[in-house]
Formats: structure tokens, C-alpha cells, sequence
């Protein structure tokens, strides 16, 4: 069970986070830092599969992949965005965290416009005029 190791490797980071807060905050940083990318580096295979998974369902389901490929860069640019504003969050920096928020709701509608246009240009080709 690989989450039992995760998770015990995230208890044990916020342990020693904890520990050497009080010594220095700049090190208690870095460990947070490195384990959350350590974190992030173990779930990537993970979320490969994933995108494996779903693009042979799209090729099956007669789907353009189109879509579904900026679904999932959606989803990715929600994950990066909240992960970066998290550690921000976690260094004290709030209002980066903020702007780093900001910036991936930016991309993320940038994105979807294409979506937005071709959902309203299909619903108006039922609409008789």
C-alpha cells in the first residue's frame, strides 16, 4: 500500500518540520519544500496512468481528443497552481500564494474559452432561426 508510505513519509516531514522550526525557519522550509516535491514526484506515474487511461477511452468512445486533452491540462493547471500557493502559503507569503491562485484561474479560463465556443456554437445550431 503504497499511500501508507506516503503518508507516513508526509507524518514524518511534519514532524521534523515542527522540530526544526524551532531551530531555524529557513531549513523547516526546505524540508517542506522537498518533501512536498518528493510527494508530487511519487504520484506522477500515477496520474500518467491516468491520462493513459482516459486517452484510450476517448479513442474508444469515438470522442475528439481535443476536449479531453484540455480537460486534463485544466486539471493540471488546478493541481501546479495549488500546490505552488500552497508551499508559498507554508513560507508565510500569502499574497503570492494569492497571485499564484490568480494566475492558474487565468490559464484555466484561457483554456476553456475554446470549450465555451464550441458548446454555444452547437447549441445554436439546434436553435432554429
Amino acid at each position: 500500500m503504497e499511500i501508507l508510505h506516503l503518508v507516513s513519509f508526509g507524518i514524518l516531514a511534519g514532524i521534523l518540520t515542527i522540530v526544526i522550526r524551532q531551530q531555524s525557519d529557513s531549513i523547516a522550509f526546505f524540508i517542506v519544500l522537498f518533501s512536498g516535491i518528493i510527494i508530487f514526484l511519487f504520484v506522477i506515474p500515477y496520474i500518467g496512468e491516468i491520462f493513459r487511461l482516459l486517452t484510450d477511452l476517448t479513442t474508444k468512445a469515438n470522442i475528439n481528443f481535443m476536449y479531453v486533452g484540455t480537460i486534463l491540462k485544466i486539471i493540471g493547471i488546478a493541481y501546479i497552481a495549488e500546490f505552488g500557493a500552497q508551499i508559498t502559503r507554508d513560507a508565510g507569503l500569502g499574497s503570492i500564494a494569492s497571485k499564484i491562485e490568480l494566475a492558474g484561474k487565468i490559464f484555466i479560463l484561457v483554456l476553456a474559452v475554446p470549450i465555451l465556443t464550441a458548446v454555444v456554437e452547437t447549441i445554436l445550431n439546434f436553435i432554429p432561426l
